[in-house]
């Protein structure tokens, strides 16, 4: 990083007191990456560590804006500040760089930020416990501390530039690279993945693509990819409930089976695509389907009837009646 911007160190109050150092001096010690995809302009970070909840401090995204992760002896105030400077117009390098030199704990702090034109830098403060480094590529960085050795961030580096896939998968990839290489010293325990559009529409529940979180679990990682999977397969759901709103029986039907392709054996899921079959009129394809959920849990059948009367289902209670009828 350059020398302190004086401009940037006016405009923020410094990050800690003397009073409330103790207070931010949380040990979460990690690694984690902040990238950008050049094809979408997606923004994301991701994030592992042996401390609970790492994702609720560490990891700060807004579409169109950029992205933050802060970690070592957390600020979480890099956080929102960061993301209050890249929205105010500063390149992510300026506004770490002035965080940074407003901070009196700066030597225990490892900050990375990444702004909306993917420009993008790390600090690793002289006091963070080894192993801890960063390393800031084109449109990511990544960046780790209190590691088994300093294996970890180049790993992570590697396998971020060859991985194929969204961004999602491709910082998934890098977060298994460090696990693969030994990872954080004491082990793991949470995890956490957000991205977020390149474009701020003003609907911020439109432009958080994927906000996830494991809390708490003997292999975060695993779990985290697993909730990815899943939060595609709610993806491709929303698309068919949205083609149902819209009569597009036939588009709900493919939304249907896509997350079905995703997530074999999901009960709700394959609920739904009987529901689309039988507004299809094929109700004889739907059948079987009725009959496997509603052995499995047969409120499904309570609910089928209730159906009728939210306009979900045709209302036909001789047709209703058939269905019902698979319940055993």
């Amino acid at each position: 990083m350059r020398s302190a911007v004086v401009v940037l160190v006016s405009v923020v109050s410094p990050l800690v007191s003397s009073a409330e150092e103790p207070a931010l001096r949380r040990p979460v010690h990690t690694y984690s990456i902040v990238a950008r995809d050049a094809a979408t302009g997606e923004l994301g970070v991701a994030v592992q560590s042996h401390w609970f909840s790492v994702g609720s401090n560490v990891s700060w995204a807004e579409a169109g804006v950029g992205a933050v992760a802060t970690q070592s002896f957390i600020d979480p105030a890099y956080g929102k500040l960061g993301l209050d400077l890249m929205r105010a117009g500063r390149a992510a390098p300026e506004a770490l760089e002035g965080l940074v030199a407003a901070d009196a704990g700066r030597a225990v702090r490892q900050v990375a930020m990444i702004d909306a034109e993917g420009r993008v830098d790390a600090w690793t403060g002289e006091n963070c416990i080894a192993a801890a480094g960063n390393h800031v590529g084109d449109g990511y960085s990544v960046q780790a501390n209190l590691m088994l050795s300093d294996a970890v961030w180049p790993a992570m580096a590697r396998a971020f530039e060859s991985a194929d896939g969204d961004l999602a998968e491709r910082m998934l990839q890098a977060l298994e690279a460090a696990e693969s290489v030994g990872g954080d010293i004491r082990g793991r325990q949470s995890a956490a993945l957000v991205v977020v559009s390149g474009t701020n529409t003003g609907q911020p529940w439109k432009d958080r693509l994927f906000d996830l979180r494991v809390d708490d679990h003997p292999d975060p990682l695993g779990e985290l990819r697993r909730l990815v999977t899943l939060q595609r397969a709610y993806q491709h759901m929303n698309a068919g409930d949205a083609a149902v709103e819209a009569s597009d029986h036939e588009a709900a039907l493919r939304e249907y089976g896509a997350a079905r392709e995703l997530v074999p054996g999901h009960i709700e899921m394959a609920y739904w695509t009987a529901v689309a079959l039988v507004n299809m009129g094929r109700v004889d394809e739907a059948l079987p389907m009725f009959r496997e959920i509603f052995a499995e849990d047969e409120n499904w059948a309570i609910l089928t009837p209730r159906l009728s009367r939210s306009g979900l289902l045709p209302d036909d209670d001789a047709l209703i009646e058939r269905i019902v009828k698979e319940r055993p």
